[in-house]
């Protein structure tokens, strides 16, 4: 198009000079033509075309991003392959109450089980695990006033043990090393027709710690997962928080959850499984995103 609109200009000043000489000469336009219709557009414009063709297909960096992928998940498979099956979770599945439900590449799992005419539900998940992330220690508030009444008297009149004298990087890193995550559980008790308890807790450090005990007439409530049935249960009266009620019976309620299998061992096994789980997941991730990347 632009060759064809350089010829319309140039006419006008061409035709007041045309003799009849010149008109039977070849026309210039034939030349012009030729010239303007050569063939190194083409092959510039096919040569543009095939450039952008290889760059659409990826980036310059995807190589890289994939031999990362794969760095990682040889790294991963030896460490998974080096640790094998936790004691702990071996042990428990084999002996335990409950079918285990896991599917893969959903973080939760579901553990599930009968008790007489009881219908139990325990939901735990592996976000945990990552949620511990720059959490600072629990810390009892009590006890760190009555270590700061101690801190603000003169050094020189205590007493060191030798056990004090550890360097405080050490101390630390003991710390670090001894100090779990808790995982949180969802634990509901069902009896048909009668209603539901629904159990807040948590288990870290091989103990199980109870936080709520709610009730619910209608079971419907304890399960409630969607913004509407949440909302729904929001105006019922379900309990006071367990640390309110009398010793006696926390003791009781205690013993209820244990006789049904959420116990000590219980407490155990969560924890390394969302530690398993998670490992799992990961390389699911990585290998997901390396096919991706590489598509």
């Amino acid at each position: 198009m632009l060759s064809i609109r350089s010829f319309a200009r140039a006419a006008p000043r061409t035709i007041s000079r045309l003799t009849a000489s010149a008109i039977s000469r070849p026309s210039p336009r034939v030349s012009l033509l030729q010239a303007a219709w050569k063939p190194a557009p083409i092959q510039s414009f096919a040569a543009f075309t095939s450039s952008a063709l290889r760059r659409s297909k990826g980036g310059e960096g995807d190589d890289e991003l994939v031999a990362k992928l794969d760095a990682e998940l040889e790294m991963e498979n030896e460490m998974k392959d080096q640790e094998g099956l936790p004691t702990s979770v071996k042990d428990y599945l084999e002996n335990c109450p409950f079918e285990i439900i896991d599917t893969p590449g959903v973080e939760d799992v579901v553990l599930t089980r009968k008790f007489g005419d009881e219908k139990i539900q325990i939901t735990f998940s592996i976000s945990d695990i990552n949620n511990i992330e720059g959490e600072e220690p629990y810390e009892d508030n009590a006890m760190a006033d009555e270590e700061d009444n101690i801190n603000q008297g003169d050094p020189s009149s205590f007493k060191t043990a030798p056990e004090d004298s550890i360097a405080e990087g050490e101390g630390e890193a003991g710390e670090q090393q001894e100090r779990s995550y808790p995982a949180r559980l969802n634990i509901i008790i069902e009896k048909a027709g009668k209603g539901a308890l629904n159990v807040e807790s948590v288990v870290q450090d091989g103990v199980h710690m109870v936080d709520n005990v709610y009730y619910y007439a209608d079971a419907a409530f304890a399960y409630a997962k969607t913004p509407e049935s949440i909302q729904g249960r929001q105006n019922i009266y379900s309990g006071p928080p367990f640390a309110n009620l009398d010793e006696n019976l926390q003791a009781m309620m205690e013993r209820y959850l244990d006789e049904r299998g959420i116990n000590a061992a219980l407490a155990v096994f969560v924890p390394d499984y969302i530690d398993m789980k998670e490992q799992k997941e990961y390389l699911r991730w990585l290998s997901n995103v390396k096919d991706f990347v590489e598509a």
